[in-house]
């Protein structure tokens, strides 16, 4: 483990990017030395279990996954996890191969607008579209950095309306100095739907990672979202992968089913599937701190509820 904030797994990527890492607070590199000049280089956050004398690590929130260098679908059992001084250890992969450790766990099915794929969005989808434009909604998309400051005050308002509609959890609800680094980011796009009265309607930022277009963060003014200026914010993204060459990723539901997912896969021609992978490190203390916690799909254990 490197005290480095993640500078020994940073690249031109998004997820792995110096900005994105030090708006997610990351604090150290795990290096895994393979030998023969192979490595793995995971960004991780390392945090104290509160309570207890020892911590745990997670991965940046996006599809960080890692550098490597000749170590890729790595056997987790083949690592000495004692030496990472951590009780546990949560890795979220990149969506497009390779991935990280082989065997991960499968969450999420993540949805794709692929341009080397014919693209063709649901009927209501474009019927929606095409409705906004005949009544003078408006969509751009710039590079972030490029933008102006009330395009992203816009933005953040409208993301922070969706996270208080959607009852989000204090994790989304990111600082302005969070988001400066997001807007200061070459990899990032921000792509605007204003109203025919100019307000902004909906907005959306795309990040561009491991050679795919990423849907990351957006969210629509409560005045309008009965007209769903959010499928104009997607196709002008998808718009802009097509331009780039990339693949756009458009995430997934919160649950398998749910109306997040249907919303999603009305615009996709592909889909994947999102892998995570949960390390323990230290097993007799991992089952010890994890006695009578709930949420058996949860980890670590033992950061669900009591019961």
């Amino acid at each position: 483990m490197v005290p480095d904030e993640g500078k020994s797994a940073q690249s031109e990527d998004y997820f792995r990017s110096a900005h994105h890492l030090r708006a997610e607070g990351v604090t150290h590199t795990l290096v895994i030395d393979g030998g023969e000049g192979r490595s793995l280089r995971l960004p991780l956050i390392v945090r104290v279990i509160e309570g207890t004398p020892y911590r745990d690590a997670v991965s940046p929130y996006g599809f960080p996954s890692g550098v490597q260098a000749g170590l890729s679908e790595l056997p987790k059992d083949a690592v000495d996890w004692q030496g990472s001084e951590l009780v546990s250890i949560f890795v979220r992969d990149r969506v497009s191969r390779p991935p990280c450790f082989a065997g991960g766990t499968p969450r999420n099915e993540v949805f794709f607008v692929d341009p080397r794929l014919p693209i063709r969005f649901r009927e209501t989808h474009r019927r929606h579209v095409r409705r906004n434009l005949r009544e003078g909604f408006v969509s751009t998309c710039h590079a972030a950095r490029e933008t102006s400051p009330e395009e992203r005050e816009g933005f953040k308002a409208v993301y922070r309306q969706t996270m208080v509609r959607d009852r989000a959890s204090a994790r989304y609800f990111f600082s302005d100095a969070y988001f400066e680094e997001l807007f200061s980011s070459p990899s990032a796009w921000l792509a605007t739907t204003r109203a025919p009265e100019g307000q902004i309607a909906s907005s959306a930022l795309g990040v561009t990672s491991d050679g795919v277009l990423h849907y990351y963060l957006g969210g629509t003014a409560d005045a309008y979202l009965a007209r769903s200026p959010a499928k104009n914010v997607l196709a002008t993204l998808a718009e802009l992968g097509t331009q780039l060459g990339l693949a756009f990723n458009l995430g997934g539901g919160m649950q398998p089913g749910d109306s997040l997912e249907d919303f999603k896969r009305g615009f996709a021609n592909t889909s994947a599937r999102l892998y995570t992978h949960e390390i323990i490190c230290e097993p007799s203390v991992y089952a010890r701190l994890s006695e009578g916690h709930t949420d058996g799909n949860y980890f670590p254990a033992y950061r669900a509820k009591l019961r």
